[in-house]
This record gives structure tokens, sequence and C-alpha cells, in this order.
């Protein structure tokens, strides 16, 4: 019996956050698409831990909606719990965090997916991908014989590639959760000339709620009014009653227990062959690594609301099955704790991100492009936004325009490509706050106003919501400008409204904008004082508070960013030999040469390349600008782009 053949535009590998924002995007733009999967019922599976968002993690969220990405409009349908995190601390690390119902956010995305035009979603496993003589991508092989060409395919496998669970003694070559593994990509990746990492991850037991004793650990709730991810969100519709978590401690005791047994930890004797999530450690790394510290936070979570389980945050192990149960049952409230699903570390094949141009796409297999836990990196929103831009770019590329790059003082997402494809990555990479240099203008609040556009550009914003992002930034412009205008007097009124708010008198009449200003005062504040105020929104005056308040600060950073761009523009040729280049030092040699930066600002981020070698890199540009014009015009390099 003939192997099944059939053709589409885009082919994508996995269906977990990455391969879902993927797949919508390309479909969205009218490509007809295929999303492979080893289980349909993993679709947006949330492995680890139950929730979206989180510190710098919700930015990326948020951009992922101002794109037309699906992840925040899913948490909002299915979130059992939000907070906005960091509120004591200024709006550039504001980040909002939500529990999801793990069951309902796979069940709401597989909905989603499953009634979207253009998109076909199979349940089999990929072997092997297809190239031409050239290495062009041109479609990929099913386990079960079947061929799929295509123009593009996307590679979204998440640990699913060669994986094997870990704990303690016991070794199961499945996926997360006890999913099939997919065995067979990864041979032909490397015969397509694929450098490939062995990366591991882990996750912490999950416990049976009714075995728990509450009142021993300290509740936490969420916000009494809760602010949805998605700019299309209606807030009204979000105000849910909320479940609470649940904080304990581990102890002396858990520590004694850990130590003991750290021989028989997969981790510790040397039987785990990947690299671990620096910034998401184990339990037995934590007790190792911090061992002045008698006692690290575990926060207790619900999975969903129609389920018992409850996860174990910040307790994630691969120790055996025995060693779990006492030292689970060492915190306060899980003394008496049955365990339903042990605690594991899991290993899996992804590669060296520094193989992909930052559209994503492979830099020697034209056509494919990847995305998520594949490329290294780690956490679900992580794997979203980069899912998202290798679908667009797919999309692009088939569609003959330019690829959608985000540049890192545009986007989160650009930071986090930009770490990728630039820099060397040796664990999986997470994102973080302190990553972005330019993080007071890349706040979560203003996601929508910095790239709406380009999201309605690729086609993935409707014309309304655009429309609706342009009338919000005048509306915006205007009140800021009114509150520069409108003077307050040091009336009677004034001065008791100033006393009553802890905020020194007025001697003289000033503007709004300077009362604003005071770090005592905000802009709802002032209502009172201020009689001739025009009814606005909330996503409105947010944006004419914290643009008043920090306005010497988004200068600085502004006149910053002019400075890097300047250094983006300055185009570098690509495929060239840096041989060729005189008094560069030989590890600058060898990383240009690997890495083929576009541009001396990519150049400059790279590990082994000094400010020296961009020196020189400068001077050969302005030789090769005045001895050979005719080359330097060719190779369209140095001058900086409109």
């Amino acid at each position: 019996m003939p192997a099944i053949q059939e053709n589409y535009d885009v082919c994508v590998v996995g269906a977990g956050h990455a391969g879902c924002e993927a797949a919508l995007a390309c479909a969205r733009l009218g490509l007809e698409t295929i999303i492979f999967t080893v289980s349909v019922d993993s679709i947006a599976l949330m492995p680890c831990n139950p929730n979206i968002g989180g510190s710098s993690k919700g930015h990326l969220v948020r951009e992922i909606d101002a794109l037309g990405g699906e992840m925040g409009k899913n948490i909002d349908k299915t979130f059992i719990q939000s907070k906005m995190l960091n509120k004591s601390k200024g709006p550039a690390v504001h980040s909002l965090r939500a529990q999801a119902d793990k069951a309902e956010y796979s069940k709401q995305m597989r909905k989603t997916m499953q009634n979207t035009d253009h998109l076909t979603i199979r349940q089999a496993e990929v072997s092997e991908i297809i190239t031409n003589d050239k290495n062009e991508i041109t479609g990929v092989k099913t386990v079960s014989g079947g061929t799929y060409f295509c123009k593009a395919a996307i590679l979204c496998t998440g640990t699913y590639l060669r994986a094997r669970c870990l704990t303690g003694e016991m070794i199961t070559h499945t996926g997360p959760n006890g999913l099939q593994a997919a065995n067979h990509l990864t041979d032909s990746l490397i015969a397509h000339g694929i450098e490939m990492y062995r990366f591991k991850t882990g996750t912490p037991a999950r416990v049976d709620k009714r075995s728990l004793d509450f009142s021993k650990m300290q509740e936490q709730v969420g916000d009494e009014r809760v602010v949805p991810f998605s700019f299309t969100t209606n807030p009204d519709d979000v105000q849910i009653d909320q479940v609470s978590c649940w904080l304990t401690y581990t102890n002396p005791k858990t520590h004694e227990i850990i130590r003991n047994n750290l021989d028989r930890s997969p981790i510790y004797a040397g039987i785990i062959e990947g690299t671990g999530p620096r910034y998401c450690p184990s339990i037995e790394d934590k007790v190792v690594k911090f061992a002045e510290k008698d006692r690290h936070q575990i926060f207790i979570e619900p999975e969903g609301l129609d389920t018992n389980e409850m996860y174990v945050g910040g307790m994630s192990s691969s120790l055996p099955e025995d060693v779990q149960h006492a030292m689970y049952r060492t915190l306060p409230g899980l003394e008496n704790v049955k365990i339903v699903r042990n605690a594991y570390a899991i290993e899996y094949d992804c590669i060296n991100p520094n193989q992909l141009y930052a559209s994503l796409e492979f830099k020697n297999v034209p056509g494919l492009f990847s995305g998520g836990q594949f490329n290294g990196s780690s956490g679900y929103e992580e794997a979203a936004c980069q899912g998202l831009i290798a679908g667009i770019n797919a999309a692009m590329k088939i569609q003959g325009k330019e690829p959608l790059i985000l540049d890192r003082s545009e986007a989160y997402i650009g930071v986090l490509i930009d770490d990728l494809v630039t820099k060397e990555t040796h664990e999986p990479y997470r994102m973080m706050t302190s990553r972005a240099e330019y993080r007071l203008l890349l706040r979560q609040d203003n996601a929508d106003l910095r790239l709406s556009k380009k999201g309605y550009e690729v086609g993935l914003i409707s014309e309304e919501r655009y429309n609706w992002v342009c009338e919000k930034e005048q509306l915006i412009e205007e009140e800021i400008k009114r509150c520069h205008e409108v003077r307050i007097g040091a009336s009677k009124e004034v001065q008791e409204f100033l006393e009553e708010h802890d905020s020194i008198p007025l001697n003289t009449g000033t503007t709004l904008a300077e009362l604003i200003r005071r770090p005592e005062l905000e802009y709802d504040m002032l209502a009172p004082i201020d009689l001739e105020r025009p009814e606005l929104s909330y996503e409105v005056t947010e944006q004419v508070n914290i643009l008043i308040k920090y306005d010497g600060y988004i200068k600085r950073q502004i006149k910053q960013v002019e400075q890097f761009k300047r250094l983006e523009k300055k185009k570098l040729p690509q495929n060239f030999d840096y041989n060729e280049v005189a008094s560069l030092r030989i590890e600058a040699v060898q990383k240009l040469n690997q890495l083929q930066p576009l541009s001396i600002g990519q150049a400059s981020r790279i590990s082994g390349v000094s400010p020296a070698d961009i020196s020189v890199l400068l001077v050969y540009l302005e030789q090769l600008k005045y001895l050979n014009p005719d080359l330097f015009s060719k190779l369209n390099v140095g001058k900086e782009e409109d």
C-alpha cells in the first residue's frame, strides 16, 4: 500500500506553546498549515508549572498579544488566580502572572486551533526533514512513511527529542508526563549539518490537596482587581472568584535528607548528561549551592478547578521515590502528604541557536525555522514568542516579504532572540528583566503601543484594533500636553488636598504635570483638584501617569536607544570571510566567521569580540568605502540605512 503524500505551505513539528503560536500565525495569514504532535491530547500542555507570566515573562505574553498571538487571550479564558508582581517597584518591572487551570488551558487552545481555517492537526511523529540539492527544505516525513511537502517547516519539538525522564535510579525513555518521546528526528537533523545540544530540566511532584494542612501555611491570594493579559479582553469579564495559593518552607531536616541521598540523585551521580537551567535549579542544587540557607520558599499551587492535584513550586527534583516521600513530608503542612505524580528530571535534544538568523531561520537550511525549547530556551512564554516569530517569518518568506525582526530596543522578544542567536548558550535560556537594557521603554503596559503597528503590517492585527491603538496613542499625547498646560493655584482647597496626601504645600501655582512627578502623588489621585479633567479609560491614564512621572529617565533611555540604533544600522556583509580583515584577533575572526552578524551592533554583542575588534571593523568599513566603493556599494554595508 503506497504511503500518504500531501502538500502544504507550512509544516509545524510539535504542538506545545511554540508550535501552537507558529501554526496559528501561518494559518491566520492564509497559508495551508499542518501541525504534527505525538498526541493531540498534549496540545498546549503545561508539563511543569501551572501558570503563565511572571517577572519578565508577563512582558513576553503582552508582546505576543500585541503582535496578534494567542497566549494572552487563552490565559484570560482559563486563569484561576491573577497577580501583578513587583507593584512596590517601578513600572519597568511590573509583571502579570496568572495561575492556569491546566486542563482547561490546553482544551481551549486546542478548540481555537481546531476551529482555525487553513489549519490541519495531525497526530504523528516526524522522523525526517526533506531538502533539495541546495539543502532547502521541501518537506517532512513521518515514522509511518507519510510525506508532507511544504515551502517552509518550523521545528517546535520542546523537550521530546530523544527524551528520557529520571527519578533516582528509575529511567524511562518518554517525554514529559509519560508521553511518547520523538526518537527519530535528531539523526535527520544531524545529517543535514545541524549542531545538537543535550539539555535537561525538571519538575516537582504533584500532591493530593486532601492530604495537606493549609493551617500551617501562609495563604497567597490574587489581586482584588484583575488586569487581563490581552489588550482585547474586557477587564470586566475577568473579575472572577479566585482560588488561593499557599506558601511553606523547607527546613534543616529537609536539607539533611537531601544531603544524605545526593549519591542517589542522577544529577550528582553523573547519570544526567544534559545541562540544566541555572535560574530554575532543582532542590538538590539549591541545598548544595546555597548551603548557608536554612530554608527555601515552596509554593503550593492548584492545578485546576476540577482536580485535587497541587503543584509544589520550588521543589523540582530527580531524587528517588522514597527520598521524595521523606523530604516532602518534612515541610509544614505536608507531614501527611500523598504524592500523585513523582518529581522527575527530563533530558532532551535541542540545537545550538547560533545556527539561526534573527528571523529564526536556519542559516544552512533555507526554509527551515525553529522555536521554543528546541532553540535552547526554557519556559512557556519564551517558547510561545519564538513560535510566533518563527511562524510569522515562515509566512513572510513564502509570501516574498521581509522578515519581522525585533531589535533589543523594541521588545523583550527582540532581547530574547538576539541573546539566543548571538551569545553562547550553554544552559536553558530564561528571560529576565535584567537582560533588557532598555526596560523602562519596554514595559508590559505599553506593549500594544510598541508592537501593534508591526502586528497590523504583518496581517495578524485587524484594522479596527490597530485604529484603536492609534486613537489611544493620540489621547495619551493630548492628555500629557494638557497636564503640562493646566495650572494649579495655591488655593486653600489645594493646600488641604496636598496636606491630606503628605505632600509639600505650594508657595505659588504649578502645573498638573509637576504635581504628578511628586513621588507621593499620581494622576488619578489629582482628580479632585483637576476640575476640567476629561473622561479617559484607565489604560490611557496609566500611560499619562508613567510618561509624565518618568519623563527624564525615559528621555535618557531614548538617547541610549538612538546610539544603539546607529550601530545596528551599520550593516556587515553576509557570507564574508573575516580573515580578510587585518588586525582582528584570532578569536574574533573565528566567532565572526561562525555567526556572520548582520550589523556592527550585533557583532559587538558576540562573546569573544572585543571593543577593539569593533573599532577594527569600523575602520575596515571606512577603508572599503573609499578604496573599493563598487564592492562597498554592492555589499550594501557600513552606511546607516534609513
